[in-house]
């Protein structure tokens, strides 16, 4: 039957826009691995394990449907889309050609009084690492990454990482963050801004390639032994 599967959701923050709510912990179900891939899951159940109506649930599962994590059975429901590990390694190679370049182009246009803007947002990458929330942590990380590539210009480069970014699957993530393994790959994103204030584009390109590299090596199993990747270029 749908929804058969185990799976840990918390209650609901009916303070908050129900539907983006509902569409953000879904997501982070998805791809931490909560929600299992190829399983069919029910709005209603769904909806019971959250304590909201089924109807949100559907709303938000067509939106992540055209985010290319679900897709609508008929009469069943909906299933998570698996993605293989090549597929991943893909993801990766794409966003390894476009963000470094990107972020290195962006870097001489961010004006100063914008710093602290970033700096608040790394801010609370690492605050949510450290407290162990892989839904707000998420979150955080998409703002921070789309706002320090919207200082290029080009919406849909944005747009495009963002989605990629989305597609993501990240396995080990609620380990990494149990035993603080995060915390490093948390904290680079604060090394970001120092290049930015040095002007360094060199030294942005070359973190961001380690970023990607290292992260993706992380969310493979949540150890780092597959951290590194990707060489220099």
């Amino acid at each position: 039957m749908p929804g058969t599967s185990k799976f840990v959701i918390e209650k609901l923050d009916r303070q908050m826009s129900l539907r983006e709510t509902v569409t953000e912990k879904l997501r982070t179900s998805i791809i931490s691995g909560d929600l299992v891939e190829g399983e069919l899951y029910s709005a209603p159940s769904l909806g019971a394990a959250f304590g909201v109506s089924a109807t949100p649930v559907r709303e938000a599962m067509m939106d992540l449907v055209r985010e290319g994590l679900v897709e609508t059975v008929k009469n069943k429901g909906f299933r998570i889309t698996g993605m293989t590990d090549a597929e991943l390694e893909e993801i990766s190679e794409i966003r390894l050609l476009i963000e470094p370049e990107a972020t290195k182009r962006a870097l001489p246009l961010i004006p100063s009084e914008s710093i602290g803007e970033l700096r608040g947002l790394a801010d609370e990458i690492v605050r949510t690492a450290k407290n162990k929330d892989p839904e707000a942590y998420l979150a955080a990380d998409r703002a921070f990454h789309s706002r320090l590539l919207s200082f290029a210009g080009n919406k849909q480069l944005v747009e495009l990482a963002t989605d990629l970014r989305l597609r993501t699957r990240m396995y080990g993530l609620k380990t990494l963050m149990d035993n603080h393994q995060l915390d490093g790959s948390a904290q680079e994103h604060h090394e970001m801004i120092d290049c930015v204030e040095r002007g360094d584009g060199d030294g942005i390109y070359q973190l961001m390639i380690h970023h990607i590299s290292h992260a993706r090596g992380l969310w493979n199993t949540g150890a780092p032994e597959h951290a590194e990747l990707v060489s220099e270029k």
